[in-house]
C-alpha cells in the first residue's frame, strides 16, 4: 500500500480520531478528579492558593472541583456526540484501534495541559503537596507524554500493518 493509501485511510477516520481525542481528555479529567480530588484527596483545583483547611475553605476547593468535572463531563458529551456523528458518516472505516489510540492520547493531552496551565503556571495545586511535589508534578507530566505517544502509536498503525500485509518495496 503506497502512502497516499495510508494518508487517505487516517484522514477517513479523522472524525473517529476527533471523538476519541475528547472522549480520552474527559475521561482522563474525570479519573483524575475522582482520584486525586475525591478518593486519595492529595489536592483540589484550589488547593495550592486556598488550602481546604476549614469547612469554608474546603466547600470553596469542592465548587470548583465541580466546576473541573463538569468541564470534563462536557468533553465526554461533546466525544459522544462526535462519535454518532462519525457513525452516520457512510464510508466511515470503523477502527478500535484508532479509537482507543485517540482516546489514550487525548487523555495525555488532557494530562499535559492540565498538569503545565495549573501546576506549574498558575500553581493553583499540585499532583502532590509536600517537599516532593516537583517529583509528582513532573511524573504526571512524563505520564501524560507516555499516553500521549501511546495513543499515537497505535491509532498511526499503517493498515498494511493492522491487515497483516507487508508493503510493496
Amino acid at each position: 500500500m503506497n502512502a497516499r493509501a495510508v494518508q487517505d485511510d487516517r484522514d477517513d477516520c479523522a472524525p473517529l480520531i476527533a471523538a476519541g481525542l475528547f472522549l480520552g481528555a474527559g475521561l482522563g479529567g474525570l479519573i483524575d478528579g475522582i482520584v486525586f480530588h475525591q478518593i486519595l484527596q492529595w489536592h483540589h483545583m484550589l488547593s495550592s492558593r486556598i488550602p481546604p483547611v476549614t469547612l469554608v475553605t474546603a466547600n470553596y476547593n469542592l465548587i470548583w472541583d465541580g466546576l473541573f468535572h463538569a468541564v470534563t463531563w462536557t468533553f465526554v458529551a461533546v466525544g459522544v456526540a462526535l462519535l454518532f456523528r462519525a457513525g452516520r458518516r457512510r464510508a466511515m472505516p470503523w477502527s478500535g484501534r484508532f479509537l482507543l489510540g485517540a482516546m489514550l492520547a487525548g487523555w495525555g493531552l488532557f494530562d499535559i495541559v492540565e498538569g503545565v496551565i495549573d501546576h506549574l503556571l498558575l500553581g493553583v495545586h499540585h499532583v502532590r503537596s509536600g517537599p516532593d511535589l516537583v517529583v509528582w508534578d513532573l511524573g504526571f507530566l512524563i505520564f501524560g507524554a507516555a499516553l500521549m505517544l501511546s495513543g499515537a502509536a497505535i491509532a498511526c498503525v499503517p493498515p498494511e500493518v493492522r491487515s497483516g500485509r507487508r508493503a510493496a518495496r
